[in-house]
């Protein structure tokens, strides 16, 4: 990435203490994020998104499957599917589509998020802290983040005394 890349400044705005406006550079990001310079994949996005919305997660899972099948460059769409499968339940699909995401984008807090959210369920904290740590660092203003480092941090001392 260049210096001018756009994300980079968003990425440097959301670093600042005491941002009051985060929401606004956080919505502002996924949507570049969701834009993948393909009329037939951004209509896929759409359409397992709405899937999301409507809780018609197989209609979701398959609109998203034929997306990465379209756009394997696209992590958004690996993004969105990875949440179709842990809304279905389907932690397995999930976290390999968390993998893929990160692995293409690896500023991807909300995959972090999610990864952390499913690890916690799976009972594997330590890994879970890892992974919201890592969203933290990227992404300072979120405070389900906070709540999640937090909640699992006190999990973790009262395990070790």
């Amino acid at each position: 990435m260049s210096q001018s890349d756009p994300l980079d400044d968003l990425f440097a705005r959301l670093q600042a203490p005491d941002l009051s406006n985060w929401q606004l550079i956080e919505d502002e990001i996924y949507q570049r994020w969701s834009v993948s310079g393909s009329p037939a994949a951004d209509f896929l996005l759409m359409r397992g998104r709405e899937a999301l919305e409507e809780r018609d997660l197989g209609a979701a899972i398959e609109h998203l499957t034929a997306l990465t099948d379209h756009a394997p460059d696209f992590a958004e769409g690996w993004n969105a599917r990875a949440t179709a499968y842990f809304r279905a339940g389907m932690f397995g699909p999930s976290i390999a589509d968390v993998q893929r995401v990160l692995a293409l984008n690896p500023r991807h807090f909300g995959a972090l998020t999610g990864l952390g959210l499913m690890l916690e369920e799976m009972g594997e904290f330590d890994d879970a802290l890892a992974a919201f740590e890592a969203a933290r660092a990227i992404h300072p203003h979120r405070p389900d983040i906070d709540q999640a480092v937090e909640r699992l941090t006190r999990l973790q001392e009262g395990r070790t005394l």
